[in-house]
């Protein structure tokens, strides 16, 4: 696996923020493979919440393509 160091912190004035779906994790800026990650996202907090986002975009998506 490669990782990429990332010149973002949390620091930074806009850091991005990445939810890796391996490690279960929030990255700040992209510093893994883009296949074990979702985002960015502008917050830690709705990073950390990845999941859940995920989760109701593809029931609203099912929702819509059932009717």
């Amino acid at each position: 696996m490669v990782l990429m160091n990332s010149h973002y912190s949390e620091q930074s004035e806009q850091p991005q923020f990445w939810y890796n779906l391996k490690t279960a994790k929030v990255e700040v800026g992209p510093q893994s493979s883009a296949k074990n990650r979702v985002g960015p996202f502008g917050t830690r907090g709705e990073a950390e919440q990845a999941l859940n986002k995920l989760r109701e975009q593809s029931e609203k998506w099912q929702q819509s393509e059932d009717d």
